[in-house]
């Protein structure tokens, strides 16, 4: 259902609206009054005639008609009749700005519940509580009290800001609307007890004048409709950034298999954002630092880049960023090479980066002559100009205007990185991005560059959560683990169960490149940790000491013995780990990566939210340290990759039916030819 009737409602009522347009009651229709909105404004208030030169009602029955929208600024006490009342009349929506409930406590909570429930009996849609309120200045809609709107005057304009936090919301506006960028929306849901930040980016972005999309999520309990978000942004091609707060490990899920402690929720997120192409920002100035670059509708083709400056040491700081931000410094074609070496002076750089000098102080040409060359070479994706010297003397506002018929010509991203404010005014007014140093404007290139990637490469796809994931658990053994493994299609070793040391030695008999014991029990998910795993027996002696050890071990460990799991000896081959864990939020989570025992303590992998393909796979596999290991290394043939895909598809198809909750396969012994499972933990629900 659209939310219109939240952003563009056609009449508001102001539920303990006050005279005093500095308080939380006053402030939404001040600035609804201020900013243009062509809607009816209904002030109640049972102790006033009138609000702000408005008439004032005393409550819902003495308006003159049902508005669309209300804001209940009201104490806490009276927010859940207030509601009642509105949901009765008809209210289409609601934006409680009464804070006290689920972030203070139990009591809370509940309240939050009933909230929710009278949402669902009755449609009303509830923004809050906790909410500072939503702002669409293209509308005038300002169902918000933030101080921020004085502070910073509005200009409506081509970003979005959305956030559970009321502080998050106006913090990106205010330092965007500092460089002089309108923002059209700035909402705050605060608690999320209905309409969740996801569900609104999803209707924002919907909107023609959107260009731009910046979230902060506290929590991310609503993926379904940020995946929907993402997809109709990617439609119109419109970025979202997220800043998603508390990448700790708090509340990440606690489990026996390595991958419970790899697929933490911090990463899985990651996943479910890189997945869908969105960009998670990592502090408040990443939200914004590239906003200029994304406004302009450049595509780039890639991550090479061309430096030209008046300063040898900005070149090579500047050389020194596009290594350390992920850039390529463009290599100029021959030609290229021998035009600028033909424009400049002898003792000037014609290789990238070029090094212009202080010849520009006398010629304040050779910007002009030197662009469009860097242009039309192919080899050139983006640009960075420094000019660290400039001011009296020099006609930057020549250099400003060459640069704006380079990117008129030829389309590429280019920024300016100048400590003069003059200078970047000037830069600005042609509407070139501007940066202080090169540092930030090479790591603003960097961001939208692979952000852009990012979108084109994104799978997308819907969000299927598992209802009641994660509660009433057991372990598996390990011969019962390799026997649910091998049914979703993925090889295991021959491999018995022996009671004595006498059945060992017998199936030591059929395995002449020898076998491994392994004590088998659920209540020991890592046996080499307890020297419970003997390797490469290939006599009976030899298998007869280490059952007994293996047994007297147990014994002291105060464990049942369940028998001793004797399996085949594998072909030797890399160790990876394919496992997952059934995410309450996310659904199947799957892990491709290198294993063995420092699996957590060297990690190396990628996580794959369902569903996926073998092409998804492959390209996690190379993202990897060892991915060249599945290309051939000194001309050898690489490990097999589609054994990998089958490995995870066995384990997402495990996790899909719902009663196994994580899946941990270390070592899958990985050859050129295959891989087979050499040993599996499956937790099961119970």
């Amino acid at each position: 259902m659209s939310l219109s009737f939240l952003l563009n409602p056609s009449s508001v009522a102001i539920f303990g609206a006050s005279q005093n347009p500095e308080k939380i009651g006053g402030r939404p229709i001040r600035f609804m009054k201020e900013m243009g909105y062509s809607g009816q404004i209904y002030p109640i208030n049972p102790g006033r005639e009138s609000v702000q030169d408005l008439p004032c009602y005393p409550d819902l029955d003495a308006l003159p008609e049902v508005p669309q929208a209300a804001i209940i600024a009201v104490a806490k006490e009276r927010v859940l009749e207030t509601l009642h009342r509105c949901a009765e009349h008809g209210v289409k929506g609601c934006v409680i700005m009464a804070s006290g409930f689920g972030e203070v406590g139990e009591e809370g909570r509940r309240a939050e519940e009933e909230m929710r429930a009278i949402a669902a009996t009755s449609g009303m849609r509830i923004v809050g509580p906790n909410s500072q309120g939503l702002a669409d200045f293209h509308t005038g809609a300002i169902l918000s009290f933030s101080t921020m709107f004085i502070e910073e005057p509005p200009e409506a304009g081509p970003v979005a800001c959305i956030s559970q936090s009321g502080a998050m919301s106006v913090v990106p506006y205010g330092l965007l609307r500092q460089r002089g960028i309108g923002v059209g929306h700035c909402h705050a849901t605060g608690n999320d007890a209905d309409v969740s930040v996801s569900e609104l980016a999803a209707e924002v972005v919907l909107d023609p004048k959107v260009k731009l999309c910046i979230l902060y999520l506290e929590t991310l309990q609503d993926p379904a409709n940020l995946a929907l978000a993402a997809e109709r942004a990617r439609a119109r091609g419109v970025p979202i950034i997220a800043l998603k707060s508390g990448r700790s490990p708090d509340g990440q899920r606690a489990a026996a298999s390595h991958t419970g402690a790899i697929a933490t929720e911090d990463r899985v997120i990651d996943a479910f954002l890189e997945r869908h192409g969105i960009w998670r920002a990592e502090g408040t100035e990443a939200m914004v630092q590239a906003a200029e670059l994304y406004l302009q509708g450049w595509q780039p083709s890639g991550k090479r880049i061309a430096i030209v400056s008046n300063s040898g040491a900005t070149c090579v700081l500047s050389a020194d960023a596009v290594e350390r931000y992920g850039l390529n410094l463009a290599r100029f074609a021959p030609q290229t090479e021998d035009v600028i070496r033909g424009v400049l002076p002898d003792f000037a750089a014609s290789r990238n980066p070029i090094d212009i000098t202080a010849a520009l102080l006398t010629d304040s040409g050779l910007f002009g002559k030197v662009l469009p060359e860097v242009g039309a070479d192919p080899n050139v994706d983006i640009l960075m100009i420094g000019i660290p010297v400039s001011g009296k003397g020099y006609d930057f506002e020549r250099f400003a205007q060459d640069t704006a018929d380079f990117m008129r010509t030829y389309g590429k991203p280019v920024v300016l990185a100048a400590p003069q404010r003059l200078v970047r005014e000037a830069f600005a007014r042609k509407g070139i991005p501007t940066f202080e140093t090169e540092d930030g404007a090479i790591r603003a290139l960097a961001q939208f560059v692979d952000h852009m990637a990012l979108m084109r490469d994104a799978v997308g796809g819907s969000v299927a959560p598992v209802a009641g994931a994660g509660i009433g658990q057991t372990t598996l053994d390990e011969f019962a683990s390799l026997a649910r493994v091998a049914e979703k299609g993925v090889r295991v070793p021959r491999r018995r169960i022996c009671a004595t040391s006498e059945e060992a030695q017998d199936f030591l008999a059929g395995c002449p490149g020898g076998i491994v014991l392994k004590a088998n029990s659920p209540q020991i998910p890592h046996k080499s940790e307890h020297g419970l795993v003997r390797v490469g027996l290939k006599t009976p002696a030899e298998v007869a000491r280490h059952f007994s050890e293996i047994k007297t071990k147990l014994g002291e460990m105060d464990v049942a013995f369940e028998g001793v799991l004797a399996a085949e000896m594998l072909s030797p081959g890399r160790e990876l780990v394919v496992g997952g864990h059934l995410d309450p939020v996310f659904g199947p989570v799957v892990i491709v990566g290198d294993g063995g025992i420092a699996v957590e303590a060297m990690p190396d992998n990628r996580l794959l939210l369902t569903p996926f393909t073998q092409e998804d796979v492959t390209v996690a596999l190379s993202r990897l340290r060892i991915g060249p290991l599945f290309d051939g290394v000194r001309g050898g043939k690489g490990l097999c990759a589609q054994a990998v895909f089958e490995a995870a598809r066995g384990v997402a198809e495990l996790l899909s039916e719902g009663e196994v909750l994580a899946v941990d396969i270390n070592p899958l012994i990985t050859t050129t030819d295959g891989a087979t499972a050499a040993d599996a933990l499956l937790e099961v629900r119970t």
